[in-house]
């Protein structure tokens, strides 16, 4: 399935689309394809906030997105990776049978699938400025990524299924 298709598919059922991407296998490239695409999405949705407080204050565009993308394409894939660890970690306390892999990947995709909302912040953010809307706007984020990344970490978290005999 195309990616766009599957972002759409999550909202209606996460968990679903995480058991099929993880049934395909443990494929890497597959994994930080999605954290870095999801990295350069929240980038792009940057630029219309920033090009709103390099118009409001006189400071330089250049290099405030030069800060963004430093930030979101070269250290948030770090920070990010970290975190599945993270969370595969306290999956395991709370006694998870999932893998390495499937952590990344709850967590990668559930920002990818939650980028369309990422770039709906930025739009409100660079044309409506700060205010209640853009505090709606990035709660329903907020709420959405979380969803997703509950639901997906949930199914990597399960024991893997076994064939019958």
């Amino acid at each position: 399935m195309p990616v766009t298709t599957d972002i759409t598919a999550t909202y209606r059922g996460p968990g679903k689309v995480m058991r099929r991407l993880l049934s395909m296998g443990p494929r890497e490239d597959r994994a930080l394809a999605f954290v870095m695409v999801a990295c350069v999405i929240v980038f792009v949705s940057q630029m219309p906030r920033l090009a709103r407080i390099a118009h409001l204050t006189g400071q330089e565009l250049d290099m405030l997105l030069g800060g963004a993308l430093f930030g979101w394409v070269f250290l948030a894939p770090l920070i990010l990776y970290l975190l599945a660890a993270l969370s595969h970690l306290i999956a395991r306390i709370l006694g998870g049978q999932g893998d390495w892999f499937g952590a990344r990947l709850a967590l990668f995709w559930a920002l990818l699938a939650s980028s369309p909302l990422v770039l709906l912040h930025g739009l409100v953010a660079g044309m409506i400025g700060p205010g209640p809307g853009l505090q709606a706007v990035g709660l329903l984020w907020l709420a959405i990524f979380g969803w997703f990344w509950f639901a997906c970490l949930k199914q990597a978290e399960r024991p893997p299924e076994r064939p019958n005999p």
